[in-house]
């Protein structure tokens, strides 16, 4: 197998189950940021990412229901509401501490170590290999994309559609700029790009705000740029926050 190409794997643990297939993202540098984006995305910079996996969905409620039955924790809010609890709609109203106990849990019941993906992995992943174009697809708007209108009619109309229901992106990742905000490992600082190392940076060492990526079900444009940030306190929980998982590449 090529290095250079991302492969689907598919996990052969004891607890399979439990796993998500992963998609082996490259090691390579990418650039970062946004020349004409928002001031938080600037300077654009040349930022180096060692290998790692990441899933290809976002964590449905089928899976996160596992961690709560062999848990204590309770269901996050919007559970039980009907426009957010099919099994494989991306879970919802996590909080960022719930998604951090969430891969410890699996990395308990795996043997293997689960985490949240830092902003500069997701960003190197959502891309697909686009360095510099706005959008995983390229450059056009996301109103002209083929089905847009339909699942902004549809499928977005009140909460989060099926996971990895529409076309990936080159990498194989589904629903990378949609669907759900994902929470990701840094904390938050809007000048971090200015001081940020040029390999595997992992955001500030304190700060009051979480990072997260990707766009919104909710939102009147609900599919984000690729460089696009955000940001809330870790304990919010918001219906259309949730996250998927990310571990080294040698692990599997």
């Amino acid at each position: 197998m090529d290095p250079t190409e991302p492969a689907l794997l598919l996990s052969r643990s004891r607890a399979q189950e439990y796993v998500p297939a992963f998609i082996r993202i490259p090691a390579g540098w990418f650039l970062m940021g946004c020349y004409t984006g928002q001031d938080n995305e600037k300077p654009m910079h040349r930022v180096w990412v060692d290998e790692f996996l990441l899933a290809a969905r976002q964590v449905t409620n089928t899976d996160y229901g596992r961690f709560l039955r062999d848990t204590a924790f309770l269901a996050p809010p919007f559970w039980s509401d009907p426009a957010f609890n099919h099994p494989e709609q991306p879970v919802v109203g996590v909080s960022w501490h719930e998604t951090t106990r969430y891969c410890e849990w699996l990395s308990a019941s795996t043997g293997r170590k689960f985490r949240l993906p830092t902003e500069a992995e997701w960003e190197r992943a959502a891309r697909g290999g686009r360095d510099g174009a706005l959008f995983p697809w390229g450059d056009t708007p996301p109103q002209s994309l083929p089905g847009y209108a339909d699942r902004c009619k549809t499928h977005w109309k009140s909460g989060p559609e099926l996971v990895g229901r529409a076309e990936s992106n080159a990498y194989g990742l589904y629903n990378m700029c949609d669907n759900v905000h994902e929470w990701c490992s840094d904390w938050y600082a809007p000048a971090y790009y200015a001081v940020s190392p040029e390999r595997n940076p992992r955001g500030p060492e304190t700060g009051e705000r979480r990072a997260s990526r990707g766009g919104s079900w909710r939102h009147h444009v609900k599919m984000s740029r690729c460089a696009a940030r955000s940001s809330i306190p870790p304990e919010f929980q918001y219906a259309d926050y949730g996250f998927r998982v990310a571990c080294e590449a040698a692990i599997v």
